[in-house]
């Protein structure tokens, strides 16, 4: 019985010993990945639809209505106050000042990423 059980033991320690010897070194923090060209094309401008405003005051509505139903629009109105215009224009203004940033930020990591890829140049020979 003795000799079973030390046979068993120097077996289990031979298979946990050698289980152990197949582990390769890892390489992860030594070797430096080399910066890849980021390939972003540059956003193109939005196309917008060309818009018509038609300002009606009191003083022309009804002039305003005969002639959109001589044209034949259904005239229907959607109401701006002087102030929501100009809220209208600040949106605008937000949303073109958003996109510039987001352009500069693509501009950025392209110019982070790619800057080593550019070749560098030569200093003039004398």
């Amino acid at each position: 019985m003795y000799h079973i059980n030390r046979i068993i033991i120097v077996v289990l320690l031979s298979i946990i010993l050698t289980g152990c010897g197949g582990v390769k070194k890892l390489d992860i923090f030594t070797n430096a990945v080399e910066k890849q060209p980021l390939n972003l094309p540059k956003p193109t401008p939005l196309q917008m639809e060309q818009i018509k405003w038609i300002i009606i005051t009191s003083a022309n509505a009804e002039e305003v209505f005969k002639k959109l139903e001589a044209a034949g629009i259904d005239p229907v109105l959607y109401g701006l106050t002087d102030k929501d215009y100009e809220l209208i224009a600040k949106n605008f203004a937000n949303i073109r000042n958003k996109l510039k940033e987001s352009n500069d930020i693509l501009d950025r990591y392209k110019k982070y990423y790619e800057a080593d890829l550019q070749p560098k140049e030569s200093s003039p020979k004398k």
